[in-house]
């Protein structure tokens, strides 16, 4: 393809793992290494790879494409900055740096808690994944990332617990900035199971999610 022809030998394993984890982020999202073939035709995603063989690709629509030498190299790039001690894994305290610090340390942790990692540390599959879910938080997949990481005790649902705990986590945060006023907790709990309209009025389920989402 042309736009990959300029693909440097050392980082071809890592636009491999890039490209490749997309399809399994969205066509294998129950992690059973399988993916289908029609799944694969009729996504789309396989012809935004194929979008790279145009020689005259505009540059903001290749910026835009995951499978882009641009794209790719940006993703990997970031992963080498949050790398402040270049043991190819990311710690805790180093991915709290993602996004400008953002994310609270008790969403950090839960992700932790529940991907894969060595020694306590994120590999850049994982990493992929994290990002995948974080951009695409509006997908079914992505939800199920995110459902995963905010069902705490694995019970299958969400329930008002849940959410204040990644609520005062978000206090937590907010503490520090000055003029930040936030809602009560209940006002924020009743704004989601409202939005949400869940079967059961006190448990969220990924169905309902998914419901919701295609409304």
């Amino acid at each position: 393809m042309h736009q990959l022809s300029q693909l440097q030998k050392t980082f071809y394993k890592f636009y491999v793992c890039t490209a490749v984890r997309k399809f399994f982020f969205f066509l294998d999202p129950l992690r059973t290494g399988r993916i289908a073939i029609p799944d694969i035709l009729c996504s789309g995603y396989l012809d935004k790879l194929l979008e790279l063989r145009e020689e005259d690709a505009d540059l903001d629509d290749l910026e835009q494409n995951w499978f882009s030498c641009q794209s790719a190299s940006k993703i990997y790039t970031r992963y080498l900055q949050l790398d402040k001690d270049h043991n190819g894994l990311l710690s805790r305290d180093e991915l709290a740096k993602y996004n400008s610090s953002t994310l609270t340390p008790v969403f950090i942790t839960r992700v932790f808690q529940e991907c894969l990692t060595y020694s306590g540390e994120m590999d850049y599959k994982s990493y992929l994944d994290f990002v995948l879910a974080l951009e695409n938080r509006n997908s079914p997949q992505g939800l199920r990332y995110l459902f995963q990481i905010m069902d705490v005790d694995n019970k299958g649902y969400l329930h008002p617990g849940d959410l204040n705990f990644f609520y005062r986590g978000m206090i937590q945060m907010l503490s520090t900035r000055p003029l930040t006023e936030v809602p009560p907790f209940n006002n924020v709990q009743n704004e989601i199971f409202d939005m949400v309209k869940p079967v059961d009025s006190m448990r969220i389920t990924l169905k309902d999610l998914i419901n919701w989402l295609v409304l």
